[in-house]
């Protein structure tokens, strides 16, 4: 008899975008030559962040605007900014004031493809989110940066503190207004004040080009996964065990912030893959203004190589299991 974690964890396993990750990274440890011309890996970026908001807008507009949205959002945000706080000091010790301010900015922000393949499995679940969390989503992008700068700030050595640094409003404007939140969020608005009879010209590029072109870029990713997949380890045990154990810790912090946020299954799911997940697209750009000391050849890859094909294939099944026990059964 197959439960419903069985076919879970069947469905998220053998969709075709999560083994054409994996096709991706066998690939680049073949070296078998396989690329994906760059102009068009971010073409693809583009068209995914466009069509996650712009569906998120319209969703958002069938359930409205109230303390059932924001109330959720604002907890995903202090969540956001409350994983840095404890991730920063678990790891100073083993790397460093800059690099542990990395990685909690890591672990605190978001990885938006993680959301793609949460939100791929709900639906198909046949089980419909609120097109909040594509906003929350482009929020909890900045908290985590924030804080995590000011963590290394003062926790950093005097010699360190007298170095040039950027000013508190470039590093604001490069984690709230880099170009995936832009994008995100002006989507989101887009499809939220569009009028209803519109919808329908745009939703086919949408909705049925979605699935295919995610295949391609979750491909790509496997590719990079791949040729970086030797990165964490030279950086010690202790670093490939934080790429698993910090993901499993926040995503208990995020479904706590569900069950006290009052989340339906399907939005306290993405809470959960949210908080458990590590952005390495925009942090790493904020980072390399903020912390250029940061190594990051070991937060990079420790959230590409390791937590993102981790969150993909185990970690969607079991934050699934833990939006049940928090919200209630889906």
């Amino acid at each position: 008899m197959i439960t419903l974690a069985d076919s879970v964890w069947t469905s998220n396993l053998l969709s075709p975008p999560i083994l054409f990750f994996f096709l991706g990274m066998l690939a680049a440890v073949l070296k078998s030559g396989l690329e994906i011309p760059a102009a068009f890996t971010k073409a693809l970026s583009l068209y995914l962040l466009w069509a996650i908001g712009f569906k998120g807008g319209i969703q958002l507009q069938e359930t409205g605007l109230g303390p059932h949205v924001l109330v959720p959002v604002l907890v995903s945000v202090a969540i956001s900014a409350i994983i840095p706080c404890y991730v920063f000091p678990l790891t100073r010790w083993k790397l460093g004031t800059p690099t542990a301010a990395a990685v909690a900015a890591t672990y605190g922000s978001v990885s938006v493809v993680t959301f793609l393949a949460a939100t791929t499995l709900l639906e198909e679940s046949g089980i419909k989110h609120g097109g909040y969390m594509v906003a929350a989503t482009a929020l909890m992008e900045s908290p985590a940066v924030m804080v995590s700068v000011l963590l290394a700030r003062f926790f950093s050595a005097p010699t360190d503190r007298e170095a040039p640094r950027p000013s508190t409003r470039r590093i604001a404007h490069d984690a709230l207004l880099n170009s995936a939140v832009v994008l995100l969020v002006g989507s989101l608005l887009i499809g939220y004040f569009s009028v209803d009879k519109s919808h329908d010209k745009v939703l086919p590029l949408s909705n049925d080009l979605f699935y295919g072109l995610l295949c391609f870029f979750l491909l790509d990713l496997g590719l990079v996964a791949g040729k970086n997949l030797q990165e964490p380890f030279k950086a010690g045990p202790v670093v490939v065990a934080g790429a698993v154990v910090i993901p499993l810790l926040n995503a208990v912090v995020g479904a706590i912030g569900a069950r006290l946020a009052g989340m339906s299954f399907a939005d306290g799911f993405l809470l959960v893959t949210l908080a458990a997940s590590g952005s390495y697209i925009a942090v790493p750009a904020a980072m390399k203004l903020a912390l250029p000391q940061a190594r990051q050849e070991v937060f990079v890859p420790m959230s590409l190589a390791l937590t993102f094909p981790f969150n993909v294939t185990v970690g969607l099944p079991i934050y699934w299991t833990l939006a049940e026990m928090a919200c209630g059964k889906a």
